[in-house]
């Protein structure tokens, strides 16, 4: 029996100013995503505090299971949806762009913290995280990178290794960087055989355009759906055989073991 998963991706708009707006505006989309039949809702990196943000940052930042973690609980809970967002974790002394994700239970799912911090805004505040790990949500396996970690290609390679099906990439892409969202991540789910979903901004934020462009990805190289350049929903139906079917027809993560002793 095919195994089958629907996915919503919330291009939620930049100029929600503070927490309280974030909040406000997931509490009225959510009826909409649940009516949709959605399992899982994936918004941008940094979607709880807002992404060019400053210092403000800092004071927004809170632990996994913090006031918005409690808030965005209630929201699954209430709707009997995942809710997948982006927040900057604070551990004890250091800070992490972080992601996590929320089942319809209000229990914590899985998360995940940034790998590669780019230079900037980022690169004042936020600590490098260490690992990749996966969740498995509805029988689907499931791995989280955080924008700029997508696009090294040794990161999808590797938790599409660790055997997942699914990977949501929050993401916080400006308007200059098209090329990105619609040819250099799409292809992060061809050469690994998996299903991506993408989430970005929309809008403006403190001077900085965001591209927009959402998108999920099948493993042949298909997109179920793209967003524009306006804050929207998107939805896909996500059939997993797909996963197996695209990695046997080019099989990739198999062959590439034989290069091993060649190109270390």
């Amino acid at each position: 029996m095919s195994r089958s998963f629907r996915l919503a991706v919330g291009q939620s708009p930049a100029k929600l100013t503070t927490v309280r707006d974030r909040l406000d505006w997931l509490t009225g989309v959510m009826p909409a995503v649940a009516a949709k039949g959605a399992d899982l809702l994936l918004l941008p990196e940094l979607f709880a505090s807002g992404y060019n943000i400053g210092e403000h940052v800092v004071a927004r930042a809170e632990p996994a299971d913090g006031p918005i973690a409690h808030a965005i609980a209630t929201l699954a809970r209430i709707h009997g949806v995942a809710i997948h967002y982006g927040f900057p974790e604070v551990d004890g002394e250091v800070i992490f762009n972080a992601a996590q994700c929320i089942g319809p239970d209000g229990t914590r799912l899985g998360g995940h913290r940034k790998l590669v911090i780019p230079p900037g805004f980022e690169g004042d505040h936020f600590t490098p995280g260490r690992e990749c790990a996966l969740f498995s949500y509805r029988d689907v396996r499931i791995a989280t990178l955080i924008c700029y970690d997508a696009e090294f290609p040794e990161t999808a390679r590797h938790v599409a290794s660790m055997g997942a099906e699914l990977v949501l990439v929050p993401t916080a892409l400006g308007a200059q960087w098209d090329w990105v969202a619609q040819r250099m991540i799409p292809t992060r789910a061809f050469e690994n055989g998996v299903f991506l979903a993408y989430a970005n901004s929309a809008g403006s934020e403190h001077g900085m355009e965001f591209l927009g462009q959402s998108f999920i990805a099948t493993p042949d190289g298909q997109e179920l759906a793209r967003a524009g350049a306006h804050p929207e929903i998107i939805y896909g139906t996500l059939q997993l055989d797909k996963v197996s079917a695209a990695q046997t027809r080019l099989p990739y993560l198999a062959d590439r073991e034989a290069l091993n002793e060649v190109i270390r």
